[in-house]
């Protein structure tokens, strides 16, 4: 996130990082990402990556499902250290991966490395993409962790979604909940349609029942970090357990990447579990930043980088068609 968290003291931060034992003197906070809070903690000429997550941003019903979800996500994380491209969180001197800081927040310490941070929106070259599906497929053939989530097809936020589009939920008071709420009511018909496309991609994809891997969940630019002669994958609290088309969407943009990673993992790609997946993470984004906007909320970089992925996120929805380069299996 860009702008720091007004409620959180940075001292109260500092002292927690004593769980870690890493002698952190100072703090410097890192605005970049999205979603998550970010500082630079130095100390005795050494660096770490601090991840403060917001707890009521993720998803979950309330904060405690949330610690337990992000728990389990960068246990899971810590397991496959051993993989090169995995930056995976440092324990606590009591062998946790993350650690609750007051009723909203938890924290978790990372390695610093000083690689080439991607960025979301930039496209990938050939090259980039082969690199990546290859780590997909290592990655999607490792035994899973027993601390893996197991993750369903269907929409957890759906509830949210149909009661939104409704217009039975309620707005408080912030500059983009009218808005948003316009935004929702004028492509309500749109996105209804997508709903009932992404369950019949659901059932599709239940019926053929292939075997689930282990995911990342968000393998975009954003998270991935140029170090050396290769590249790392960042932010693991969405890996689970899943089809490997769950990765895949994001990365593929031609037949021939599907070739490339249907050989290297030595399993065919869904062309319906991509579409789904598609689908999934548009109708994911608008539920998420509904749930934002339908609470007390500020104008910051934050919230109009929100209004912004809302408002793309609508837009996909209305031009959505299952159609693509995608569709033909590898």
């Amino acid at each position: 996130m860009r702008a720091r968290p007004e409620d959180l003291d940075e001292e109260r931060l500092l002292r927690a990082l004593d769980a870690w034992g890493i002698g952190a003197t100072s703090l410097e906070y890192a605005p970049v990402g999205f979603g998550d809070h970010h500082w630079i903690a130095a100390g005795g000429g050494e660096k770490w990556f601090v991840t403060v997550a917001d707890l009521r941003l993720k998803g979950e019903p309330d904060a405690h499902a949330a610690l337990r979800h992000l728990r389990a996500a960068m246990d899971t994380a810590a397991a496959l250290r051993d993989l090169d491209f995995v930056v995976a969180p440092l324990p606590a001197a009591g062998g946790e991966t993350v650690r609750p800081l007051g009723p909203r927040y938890a924290v978790s310490v990372f390695p610093f490395l000083a690689g080439t941070s991607g960025d979301f929106d930039r496209p990938r070259t050939e090259s980039e993409r082969g690199a990546v599906l290859e780590l997909l497929a290592v990655l999607h053939r490792q035994a899973p962790p027993a601390s893996a989530p197991v993750l369903g097809l269907e929409l957890s936020t759906r509830d949210l979604l149909r009661s939104a589009l409704d217009g039975a939920i309620g707005w408080a008071a912030g500059p983009f909940a009218e808005p948003a709420r316009a935004l929702l009511a004028g492509h309500a018909r749109a996105i209804r349609r997508r709903l009932e496309e992404f369950d019949r991609l659901v059932e599709d994809v239940r019926t053929r029942g292939g075997a689930p891997v282990l995911t990342h969940g968000e393998p975009h630019p954003g998270n991935l970090l140029r170090y050396e002669d290769g590249h790392l994958l960042v932010d693991w609290d969405t890996v689970g357990l899943a089809p490997p088309e769950r990765d895949l969407w994001s990365v593929a943009e031609s037949p021939e990447d599907l070739e490339r990673y249907a050989d290297a993992a030595g399993r065919t790609v869904d062309a319906s579990a991509l579409a789904l997946y598609r689908l999934r993470w548009d109708l994911e984004e608008v539920a998420c930043y509904v749930d934002w906007f339908r609470a007390p909320h500020d104008r910051s970089p934050d919230t109009e980088e929100a209004w912004q992925g809302l408002r793309e996120s609508v837009a996909n929805l209305g031009e959505r068609s299952v159609g693509s380069c995608h569709d033909a299996k590898a």
